[in-house]
């Protein structure tokens, strides 16, 4: 009975640590697989030796849409064989999503991950807040959250 009890209890705290994982700094970027705006599947593992900068926002969220008007600037700034923004939206309603995309001209890759914070990728990056930005490097490894524009000018260079 002892030792059920112990492996029970094991089990618990194994469990409780990896339902609150969540992306570090020098964490490789998972592997995802989410549709565009366009319904097609795409996968992060396409994106190697480039570095790629995650956004995941909302179409209701403020703060998103003014950052992306940054983000349009930026992508058009940025040496597209280097790097690649990729815009994960947890809209639930992907009408107002698509209508966002159109309003704010993004023209970089956008995904959904319609469940809203509960999102499987939200929830493995820890995007508990919005906006949040990950900027992987060219060997897919994290190196900075929520990077300024200057910080990625000045990595991509």
């Amino acid at each position: 009975m002892k030792i059920r009890k112990h492996i029970t209890t094991i089990l618990l705290l194994i469990f409780s640590f990896s339902a609150f994982a969540q992306i570090q700094v020098g964490d490789i970027l998972p592997s995802i697989e989410l549709k565009n705006n366009f319904n097609e599947p795409i996968n992060s593992n396409q994106f190697k030796d480039k570095y790629v900068l995650v956004d995941f926002w909302a179409s209701w969220c403020g703060p998103c849409r003014l950052g992306n008007k940054k983000l349009v600037k930026l992508h058009k700034v940025l040496d597209p064989s280097k790097i690649e923004i990729i815009g994960i939206s947890i809209d639930t309603d992907q009408s107002k999503w698509i209508k966002a995309i159109e309003k704010d001209k993004l023209s970089f890759l956008q995904l959904i991950d319609p469940n809203g914070f509960d999102a499987k990728t939200a929830v493995l990056f820890g995007a508990e807040e919005l906006p949040s930005k990950y900027l992987f490097n060219d060997k897919g490894v994290l190196i900075l959250k929520n990077p300024t524009d200057e910080q990625i000018i000045n990595l991509i260079k």
